[in-house]
């Protein structure tokens, strides 16, 4: 693998890594009840503050463009499916359907033209 190689790699490593963070972070906000928690929402600020300056370093290499859309698509998924999950929230057709087209889309777009 060349170093440009690498340092793309590591972009995407990255910007994987700022999606689990951001994430965490809504996980956390959903946890704190309204900030009547105060681990939860001191975790909150710490997940979403780590996922933004993750995020940035992994633009340097990765188009603004592309890098959004899959950070922000992949986190709605993630979610949904978490809320669905461990937070018992309802299974619809819609739901599962529309997820999955947000997936499909970030593959899409982590295709090079």
């Amino acid at each position: 693998m060349k170093h440009g190689e690498e340092i793309c790699v590591m972009s995407w490593v990255l910007l994987f890594f700022a999606i689990i963070l951001e994430f965490l972070g809504t996980f956390c906000t959903k946890l704190s009840h309204g900030f009547e928690r105060t681990l939860p929402s001191v975790l909150m600020f710490i997940f979403y503050f780590g996922s933004m300056i993750t995020w940035n370093f992994a633009l340097k290499k990765i188009d603004v463009s592309i890098g959004y859309a899959v950070w922000s698509g992949l986190g709605i998924a993630f979610t949904a499916i978490v809320g669905m999950w461990y937070f018992k929230e309802p299974v619809t057709v819609s739901k599962l359907f529309f997820t999955g087209l947000i997936i499909v889309g970030v593959v899409g777009l982590s295709f090079k033209n």
